[in-house]
């Protein structure tokens, strides 16, 4: 490995001067400065983390913590993870990844350890349990959701809320007046995961304005848990011909069921999911969907964490509207006369 000194001699100039370009503690002529760059690139030199962390108080490490359940979808929150990471390292930070599931604990270690200058938080609650002490520390820190009370709080979402509404709304116009609601495992709904709350808010609020009939019902995904859903779902509501899901892993093993059904769509019953554009466009039927920003919410969480590191960042809350896009899976609600083929045994 390269060494400091070794850069020094290249460059012509004292070690010391090399420390101080890297450090940026004392002003070095742009002429010299240029020169050891130069040396550090052709040499290809890498300071040593673990000094440079006691030189200058900084770690230059953001801390990310994702706890990693078997009842979310992991790629989503890993393409985020992904985003954060990519992000952070343009803006020379490394990544420090947590998935357990340490809650408090987590924040406690990273925050009086000095392992990073700053943390990122996905997978948050309504009342999440890691805020109080994130709200004591002095480290800065970004949420990748939305928790009930955002004061003292930087955040960064989609707005969920405002995604429900634009479900619903695009079903009505097409004349949907009873729909469903797929939603995530239950244990989702009771630890009150901000996301999926805040999207059955939104659902709930719009269909009353608009006068349609909402049913929702959390499933866990696969085959044999979407059968038992839909049949509840068909039993309590035969009228449904707008499902609304708000769980990947139940988009194929939804459209297979009702495949099986003799259930044709759109024509007999319209389906709009919130999922990445790829599940989107790679279902057996193209669905209509509200696409999840998972690179942009990254990137915007690592921003505010930085210009927050660099004393220019303020607490806000920052909410990316959510854009729908129509495919072959919705299209005009079959007329009253109509009745859906009967649910199977």
């Amino acid at each position: 490995m390269v060494t400091l000194a070794e850069v020094a001699q290249h460059a012509g100039v004292s070690a010391s001067t090399v420390s101080y370009v890297l450090s940026g503690k004392r002003s070095i002529s742009a002429n010299t400065r240029q020169r050891v760059e130069r040396s550090i690139r052709e040499l290809g030199y890498h300071p040593n983390a673990g000094a440079r962390a006691l030189a200058s108080s900084k770690s230059n490490i953001i801390a990310l913590m994702v706890p990693l359940r078997t009842d979310m979808y992991v790629p989503v929150m890993m393409e985020i993870a992904i985003a954060v990471a990519t992000s952070a390292r343009a803006h020379g930070y490394d990544v420090l990844l947590l998935t357990g599931e340490e809650g408090p604990d987590a924040v406690r270690r990273v925050a009086g350890s000095g392992l990073a200058d700053g943390m990122i938080l996905m997978d948050v609650e309504l009342d999440d349990e890691r805020l109080p002490l994130l709200r004591a520390t002095d480290q800065p820190s970004v949420l990748i959701g939305l928790p009930a009370d955002t004061s003292g709080l930087t955040c960064v979402d989609l707005d969920f809320r405002a995604t429900g509404a634009l479900c619903v709304e695009h079903l009505a116009k097409q004349g949907h007046q009873d729909v469903a609601v797929i939603g995530e495992a239950p244990a989702v709904y009771e630890r009150h995961t901000g996301f999926a709350e805040r999207t059955l808010d939104g659902l709930r609020t719009r269909s009353r304005e608009l006068g349609v009939r909402l049913l929702h019902r959390p499933c866990e995904g696969g085959y044999d848990a979407m059968a038992v859903t839909l049949a509840r779902i068909l039993d309590e509501r035969p009228g449904t011909s707008g499902l609304i899901v708000q769980n990947e892993s139940a988009i194929e093993p939804l459209l297979a069921l009702l495949r099986r059904q003799g259930r044709a769509v759109p024509e007999d019953v319209s389906v709009v999911a919130i999922c990445p554009d790829q599940v989107a466009t790679q279902a057996s039927v193209r669905l209509t969907s509200v696409a999840i920003p998972a690179q942009e919410m990254g990137r915007h969480a690592v921003d505010h964490l930085v210009a927050k590191l660099e004393g220019r960042g303020s607490d806000e809350v920052v909410l990316l509207a959510p854009e729908l896009t129509v495919r072959g899976s919705t299209g005009p609600a079959p007329s009253r006369s109509q009745h859906l083929p009967a649910t199977e045994s």
